[in-house]
């Protein structure tokens, strides 16, 4: 399985313990099967570019939970941004990243103003990604790292671009879905 990270550091033996806890699948070392999403969400950061490090995933011997974008994935990710005890024995999680950590929402989500139904049939909107969360040391021996190239100042502007347009999107119809609540 071919995957992507995009940072500002050349990463060939990631840390799984690096980074939230309270992130959708919990803590762990997060990739995406898809470059061009990879790419898309890459920012300039205090004049450096960023870097997209590929990496090939041998799945082989390793425990992997798949989620689809339902009750179960919602009640995992909330468990998890509310700071609960990350009870899902996997290797390497695999499943949709919640658009609300990706978009701007205004913490809408997880306001507690929604109901659960109402904050899931949100999150439901809008496009599909895939992350896939490395949970355990085993899972990161498994990963091996390919290459790693910076992106040009001028792709970085221009995937700027799409993210506004898509996040205008995403907004308008979370505008029209609350409607209805």
């Amino acid at each position: 399985m071919l995957l992507y990270h995009t940072g500002y550091e050349i990463i060939q033996q990631p840390d799984i313990h690096y980074g939230r806890k309270n992130a959708d699948f919990a803590q762990g070392f997060y990739l995406t099967p898809d470059r061009d999403f990879s790419v898309r969400w890459a920012k300039e950061k205090e004049g450096r570019l960023p870097i997209v490090n590929t990496y090939e995933l041998d799945l082989s011997d390793l425990k992997v939970h798949r989620f689809e974008r339902n009750e179960e994935w919602f009640s995992y990710i909330f468990q998890n941004r509310r700071g609960k005890t990350d009870t899902l024995e996997a290797d390497v999680i695999i499943g949709p990243i919640a658009n609300d950590t990706i978009y701007d929402t205004l913490g809408i989500m997880t306001s507690g103003i929604l109901s659960d139904e109402e904050a899931l049939s949100l999150l439901q909107l809008g496009p599909e990604y895939t992350q896939v969360a490395l949970k355990t040391k085993k899972a990161a021996l498994h990963l091996s790292w390919i290459e790693a190239k910076e992106l040009t100042e001028a792709a970085t502007v221009k995937n700027r671009d799409i993210i506004l347009k898509e996040q205008e999107e995403y907004i308008a119809m979370i505008g029209q879905t609350m409607e209805t609540f």
